[in-house]
């Protein structure tokens, strides 16, 4: 008679997947993980947050980190940043030359009609997630809420305007959609939900003097600029603030997102797209521009903007004699009300791809008594988040 015999099996450890270089960024180099304590623990994976949190899972030791298709708040080790730096040393070492950077700079629009001629509605996916991120979307397109006025600048197709059109139960909201390349606004007049009982799109150029066709200053609610002021120039900057300004009303709010240094799609650029210092041309001839926190902080809330007199060495009545810049001429200063850092992981699971992005989110606030429609206040978000 046979007697059963029970063997276990052997234990072989999981082998990790053999991971490739992203886009010219080495595998080798691993992002900084967090403590363990609760990364499988559900509640820790949600994608859904409060604005500005930007996620809460966290990637800890022990983690497989192709487990998700993204982790939030991933901190780059200095590997990295020693790998960007040499980077952008040679991106530096090979700009574009005089004659291209004259191209570039000299008809942007162009190469968006280009751009928009060749994707179509295809290229960006719609941004669902706006209202998340800036709560007082949700609060303008309830039925309750008073008349608005937005504008969105930097429309593109409409990958913005009509998931908001599509939520909205306000009878009293307008958009007014623009962009500086034509073909743009002809997708967004192109649209099947195009009605401008609800929506109007024009050509502008925020860098340009001119205020959009229909829209007069002060009279916006609220000012969207989803991946738009990266596409400016440095030297444009302070011409589109001041339009921006002109055209809200005292409490009027911007809510922007746009790329931060850092980004992938920085440290990814080879030579011949080095324009200036964090700017570049792509291989479409569209620009862009990776923002860092303290820099914008600078240029919407102006600081160390103004000189100041206290610390010269000079009397009284020659202080008059300074030269200071006309009060009319000046880049007006904005409240910022938040700015957050966006650092995340997206990963490639299939292709077994790490790629460390980073973004720059902020609302920015008009000095003066609120609107009616902007009076329930985004400020409302926790500013330790």
């Amino acid at each position: 008679m046979r007697t059963a015999v029970t063997i276990d099996p052997v234990f072989v450890p999981k082998t990790p997947p053999i991971e490739t270089d992203a886009y010219g960024v080495p595998a080798a180099f691993e992002p900084v993980r967090n403590p363990t304590s609760r990364s499988h623990n559900p509640d820790n994976n949600q994608k859904r947050t409060d604005p500005f949190a930007f996620g809460s899972r966290l990637l800890e030791e022990g983690d497989d980190i192709f487990e998700f298709n993204a982790w939030d708040h991933v901190e780059t080790d200095d590997a990295y940043k020693e790998f960007s730096e040499l980077q952008y040393a040679k991106q530096r070492e090979a700009p574009v030359s005089d004659f291209d950077k004259s191209r570039f700079n000299g008809n942007p629009a162009k190469w968006w009609n280009l751009f928009y001629a060749n994707n179509k509605t295809n290229f960006f996916k719609n941004r669902k997630w706006l209202a998340q991120e800036f709560p007082i979307i949700n609060e303008l397109t309830m039925t309750s809420a008073p008349p608005t006025l937005l504008l969105e600048v930097g429309a593109g197709a409409g990958n913005t305007a009509f998931p908001i059109l599509g939520l909205n139960q306000n009878p009293h909201l307008k958009i007014h959609a623009c962009d500086f390349s034509a073909k743009a606004v002809d997708l967004i007049r192109g649209h099947e939900n195009y009605d401008t009982k609800t929506i109007q799109a024009d050509v502008w150029d925020v860098a340009s003097e001119a205020l959009p066709p229909g829209l007069e200053a002060g009279t916006v609610d609220v000012v969207l600029m989803i991946f738009i002021f990266s596409a400016l120039a440095p030297s444009q900057w302070d011409q589109a603030i001041k339009n921006i300004y002109r055209l809200l009303k005292p409490g009027g709010q911007v809510l922007f997102r746009d790329y931060g240094r850092g980004d992938l799609a920085q440290v990814r650029f080879k030579k011949g797209r080095y324009m200036e210092e964090n700017f570049y041309v792509r291989g479409d001839g569209t620009r862009v521009y990776f923002f860092e926190k303290e820099e914008l902080e600078k240029i919407w809330g102006r600081k160390n903007a103004e000189p100041d007199l206290s610390s010269l060495q000079i009397k009284d009545e020659e202080k008059s004699s300074v030269q200071l810049p006309e009060k009319e001429n000046q880049t007006p200063a904005f409240e910022v009300v938040h700015i957050g850092v966006d650092r995340r992981m997206l990963v490639n699971r299939q292709r077994k791809l790490k790629m460390y992005r980073c973004w720059m989110q902020a609302v920015f606030r008009k000095p003066g008594q609120q609107s009616q429609a902007t009076n329930s206040d985004v400020a409302k978000v926790n500013p330790d988040h």
